[in-house]
């Protein structure tokens, strides 16, 4: 892949999606779980048991490669972002949720990504699996690149309040531009056996979608939680943060083939959630039998 999208385009992409994240970010956030444990609880068990459990189910079945397997893990274990909260804005979800699982999955993901990451690499053993694997020092990169950005936002928020609020739209834009490039840049660096990848992994990437936005939903409507917050949930558990998973591909392992389930993901995801969106925002009424005290405030 083209070296200057490696050494700069990518961390700057990464920093800036991340930095926008921080700066939708305050400590209450993390203080509603307490508040609202059922719903946070669900989608959390949902991102981190259930997915990788049905992804790994997902590249068995359909007998992928070993390196595309372990990127389709890469990508399962990579928390929801920033585009999450957007779609559920969109479609009327509750935010609030977004933003508070946004905040406690970014934190998780420092120990749960590298090792689902290493797990998938030890059952998969691709070629050069000895360089894949998240040892600690490569560990460490994602921790770096995960949360220092997320922290810089935060304390800007806290510090310059107006300050944070008048970069929030432009952040958003440049973080929606610089995803669009990060997922082009990786693909044009595969072009050469894109076709064979689109045809190895593009049933795999739009299965993982439509099953993740589909566990994002169902799971909490059936433990009871509100049409709203399973709403957010859908969005957050079935839209993942394909930048990232891009970003330790090429930039933490340096294996670009990693990148493109992730890549590739990154097209088809836009779409689905669009059309998952569509269909669950009409279903405003609640589930029969079940009904949910746990509100979470408004921003």
């Amino acid at each position: 892949m083209d070296s200057g999208l490696v050494s700069v385009g990518l961390p700057a992409a990464l920093a800036i999606i991340m930095f926008g994240l921080g700066l939708a970010l305050t400590t209450d956030d993390f203080r509603r779980i307490g508040r609202t444990p059922l719903p946070v609880a669900v989608a959390l068990v949902a991102q981190l048991v259930v997915l990788p459990a049905l992804c790994l189910g997902l590249v068995l079945a359909l007998d992928l490669a070993p390196i595309l397997a372990v990127g389709m893990m890469l990508l399962a274990a990579s928390p929801g972002g920033t585009t999450a909260n957007l779609f559920s804005h969109l479609f009327r979800g509750d935010v609030a949720l977004n933003i508070t699982l946004t905040a406690v999955n970014s934190l998780i993901a420092v120990v749960s990504l590298p090792l689902v990451v290493n797990l998938a690499v030890g059952w998969f053993d691709p070629p050069g699996a000895e360089d894949i694997g998240l040892q600690l020092g490569k560990t460490a990169q994602v921790f770096a690149i995960v949360l220092v950005p997320v922290a810089l936002g935060m304390l800007v928020r806290r510090s310059s309040p107006h300050v944070a609020a008048r970069a929030d739209r432009p952040v958003r834009i440049a973080s929606a531009v610089v995803l669009a490039l990060v997922i082009v840049g990786a693909l044009v660096g595969e072009r050469e056996n894109l076709a064979d990848y689109i045809a190895d992994v593009g049933i795999a990437t739009t299965l993982f979608c439509a099953l993740s936005l589909g566990v994002g939903y169902l799971l909490p409507r059936l433990l009871g939680v509100e049409q709203k917050q399973a709403l957010a949930s859908a969005f957050e558990v079935g839209i993942h943060n394909s930048t990232l998973a891009i970003a330790i591909a090429i930039g933490v392992l340096d294996n670009d083939t990693l990148a493109v389930p992730a890549a590739v993901y990154g097209v088809v995801m836009f779409p689905l959630a669009l059309l998952a969106g569509w269909l669950l925002a009409r279903r405003r009424s609640p589930v029969r039998g079940h009904r949910s005290g746990h509100r979470l405030p408004p921003l």
